[in-house]
C-alpha cells in the first residue's frame, strides 16, 4: 500500500488566504508548502517534490498566467496547476487554459470545493488509460511522425527533438491516441480529460485542440492528425504503435 502524502504547494501574495488554505488543507491529510510570490514558487519547486501548485492570478510582479507559461516551458512543466482567480470571467478561465492550467477556481471559494478540485485534478493526472495499457518497457507511442514519451510527457519528431506538453495537452492527447479512429464530442472529451460533466458553452476543449494542433504541426486546412467532424466532434485519425523502450 502506497504511503505517499500529496504535496500542495498554494502561491498567494494575500496572506490570509495563504494561511487559511494550507491549514485548511494539512487538516485533510495533504502537506502543504507556502509561497507569497514567484521567486519562493520557484524555489519550492526546485527544492521539494511537489505534485500540484495552486496559484493566484493576480499578484504583484510576475502574475500567475505568466508563472504558469514559464512553468510549462520547464522542468516542471507536468506539474498539475490549478488558478485562482478573482473574476469570474470566461475570458480570464480561456487565457488561463491556454497558458497550460488543468482547472481554475473563482474568488470567493469554499475551502470544501477547493479540496475537491485539487483532488479531482491529481486523479485526472494519475489515471491509467481505458484503453491504451502502457508497460515502462514500451513507454513510446507512435503515430505518423511523432511519439509520445508517456514517461517524460513530451513529443519526440523524428529528429529526437523534444516539445513538453502541459498537463491538459498530455491529457488531451492520451484520450485521443487512446481511441483511434472514434469520432468524440465535445461532452466525452470533456468528461475524459477533466472528470466533470461539460459546462454549456465550455470552449476550453476546443481551444485544448488547437493547441494540440499546433503542437503536432496540424494546419487550419490539412488536418493530418486531429480532424473536425462536423456537429459531431473531433477523430484522432492515425493510427497508433506502441514503440519498446530505446526504440
Amino acid at each position: 500500500m502506497s504511503t505517499h502524502t500529496d504535496h500542495i504547494l498554494v502561491v498567494d501574495d494575500d496572506r490570509d488566504i495563504r494561511q487559511m488554505v494550507g491549514d485548511y488543507l494539512r487538516r485533510n491529510g495533504l502537506r502543504v508548502s507556502l509561497a507569497a510570490e514567484g521567486r519562493e514558487m520557484k524555489a519550492t519547486l526546485d527544492t521539494s517534490d511537489i505534485d500540484l501548485v495552486v496559484l493566484d492570478v493576480m499578484m504583484p510582479g510576475e502574475d500567475g498566467l505568466s508563472l504558469c507559461r514559464n512553468l510549462r516551458a520547464g522542468r516542471h512543466r507536468a506539474t498539475p496547476v490549478l488558478l485562482l482567480t478573482a473574476r469570474d470571467d470566461e475570458t480570464d478561465r480561456i487565457i488561463g487554459l491556454e497558458m497550460g492550467a488543468d482547472d481554475y477556481l473563482t474568488k470567493p471559494f469554499s475551502s470544501r470545493e477547493l479540496l475537491a478540485r485539487i483532488n479531482a485534478v491529481l486523479r485526472r493526472t494519475r489515471m491509467l488509460p481505458p484503453n491504451l495499457q502502457v508497460s515502462e518497457a514500451s513507454r513510446l507511442i507512435g503515430f505518423g511522425d511523432w511519439r509520445l514519451d508517456t514517461t517524460a510527457r513530451h513529443l519526440l519528431d523524428t529528429a529526437d527533438t523534444a516539445y513538453p506538453l502541459s498537463g491538459a495537452e498530455f491529457r488531451l492527447l492520451r484520450v485521443f491516441i487512446d481511441h483511434p479512429q472514434q469520432v468524440l464530442s465535445r461532452d466525452q472529451l470533456l468528461n475524459l480529460t477533466q472528470g466533470r460533466d461539460a459546462e454549456v458553452f465550455d470552449r476550453s476543449i476546443d481551444l485544448l485542440v488547437s493547441r494540440l494542433r499546433q503542437r503536432l504541426g496540424d494546419g487550419a486546412r490539412e488536418q493530418t492528425y486531429i480532424k473536425t467532424v462536423r456537429s459531431e466532434g473531433y477523430v484522432f485519425s492515425q493510427p497508433v504503435v506502441l514503440i519498446g523502450e530505446g526504440a
